[in-house]
């Protein structure tokens, strides 16, 4: 179990830092910036959130079958390195509500775009950055599909919710030890959203204000 732990934190962890590197700059072009096709590409994003990830699974597989990565978790968290559309949209919808002028301030003293991002509109988007973050490790942590796809095969890649399943099946009768291992995989998750559920209500609630 303590091995299925790592690889859930592994995996997760990774998942979600790769998430907020690729989906933040995306959100910010998509909410602060001017440009031909953007409103084409807002409801590209919106598609691809309608999109279940059942229907891509079998070429998915195939391609990550061809370059040797199947059995592992790898198949699962290099995506997130080209983005998460529903985390894209959520950053993109918080982005709009801080006001224009601050941005304008800083391009007027001479800061870049990326500058502006960095040093004017990532403090003050933490509510929904924190949002975005929790959702995506939260979404990893309890998937299930995506690792008995990938790594089902090779049980030193499992996750916690794969392990729990084995060890259910292993000690049905051993209701104390199911629950115990119940509880290992509940607990990093309840902690978490303790700690950031200030941040976490307000990005989702502000992230509604616009559209």
């Amino acid at each position: 179990m303590l091995q299925y732990f790592l690889n859930s934190m592994l995996y997760a962890g990774l998942a979600t830092a790769f998430m907020l590197i690729s989906s933040i700059p995306v959100a910010y072009a998509l909410a602060r910036l001017k440009w031909r096709g953007r409103s084409t590409m807002f409801y590209l994003v919106i598609v691809a959130m309608m999109l279940p990830p059942q229907v891509i699974a079998v070429p998915m597989y195939v391609l990550w079958a061809k370059v040797g990565l199947t059995g592992t978790l790898w198949p699962l968290i290099i995506p997130n390195l080209f983005g998460d559309a529903f985390s894209i949209f959520l950053l993109r919808q918080f982005f709009i509500t801080i006001p224009q002028s601050y941005s304008d301030s800083a391009r007027v003293d001479g800061a870049s775009e990326i500058t502006t991002l960095w040093r004017v509109i990532l403090p003050m988007a933490k509510p929904g950055i924190a949002a975005a973050a929790l959702f995506s490790f939260l979404n990893s942590w309890n998937d299930y599909f995506g690792p008995l796809l990938y790594a089902g095969e090779n049980s030193s890649s499992w996750t916690l919710s794969l392990g729990l399943a084995s060890f259910r099946g292993l000690h049905q009768v051993k209701w104390n030890l199911t629950m115990a291992a119940t509880l290992m995989v509940m607990l990093p998750v309840i902690l978490l959203f303790f700690l950031a559920q200030k941040q976490f209500i307000e990005g989702v609630k502000f992230s509604g204000v616009k559209g």
